[in-house]
């Protein structure tokens, strides 16, 4: 019965430094796999998905329903917004040297924003796609053009 007492208390203590040592071990090992796992999301590069509506039916379908007209009605209404471009106007410049911005009808863009911006026509969907010193880049419905800033009031 003392032997079997022993040995007990033998085991208990031998599985008590096996777990002491075992979280000791974790405590330690826990900053190295954060920093592992920073590391790899500093390395991680995002790609963003880019969905383009065909025009017709030789650039691509809708994967859903492939034999209906819907997309190339769209495309074609999108196009048919796009003609009157006279009424917009470059009103100027804000932001740092660094994140340039540009306000054209009262609607401010970055270099790669798109938006809408309403003309007395009625909206118009364009995208920035470049700032330079005194114009900005702009493309509507495939067309670029360039807006240049007028001083005049």
């Amino acid at each position: 019965m003392k032997q079997r007492m022993k040995n007990f208390r033998k085991n208990t203590m031998a599985v008590l430094l096996l777990i002491a040592s075992a979280t000791a071990l974790a405590v330690i090992a826990a900053p190295v796999a954060q920093a592992d796992k920073a590391d790899k999301a500093d390395k991680v590069k995002t790609t963003r998905s880019v969905f383009i509506i065909p025009s017709n039916s030789k650039e691509g379908c809708d994967p859903f329903f492939p034999n209906s007209n819907r997309p190339y009605e769209m495309a074609a209404a999108a196009n048919a917004r796009t003609g009157n471009v006279t009424s917009l106007v470059l009103k100027g410049f804000s932001g740092s040297q660094n994140h340039r911005l540009v306000i054209i009808n009262n609607h401010t863009f970055a270099a790669g924003d798109t938006g809408d911006v309403i003309t007395p026509e009625g909206r118009v969907h364009l995208r920035c796609i470049e700032i330079k010193t005194n114009s900005a880049v702009i493309e509507i419905g495939g067309q670029r053009l360039e807006l240049v800033y007028s001083h005049k009031p």
